[in-house]
């Protein structure tokens, strides 16, 4: 992900201390777990009285490891969509682009 916006230039990591990090591992944790037990208690009612219990443990290893890393870049964007909604932006937040932003490489 990069580390700022490619069009208005604001960082997607606001504060030096660390504390975006904190806040968007938090989301993330939370839609990995909420994903997890929503698909097992969905396969454990469809399947009852003979739950694949083989299936539910090697495949809910497998989500728990999968699903955090591909989830990651959108826990990073929606923290920072709840953290500008709660704080607004400062002059400090926003760099010169580095990146070119997306519409930008389309002919015209």
């Amino acid at each position: 992900m990069c580390p700022s916006c490619p069009s208005c230039g604001i960082r997607f990591d606001r504060e030096p201390e660390g504390g975006y990090w904190v806040g968007s591992n938090t989301i993330n944790l939370f839609a990995t777990e909420a994903t997890f037990a929503a698909l097992f208690l969905g396969t454990l009612v469809a399947t009852w009285p003979s739950p694949p219990w083989t299936l539910l443990t090697y495949g809910g290893l497998g989500l728990m490891v999968v699903f955090p890393v591909a989830f990651f870049p959108w826990s990073k964007t929606l923290f920072i969509a709840i953290d500008l909604q709660f704080r607004p932006t400062e002059p400090g937040d926003y760099v010169k682009p580095t990146e070119p932003a997306p519409n930008s490489l389309r002919r015209r």
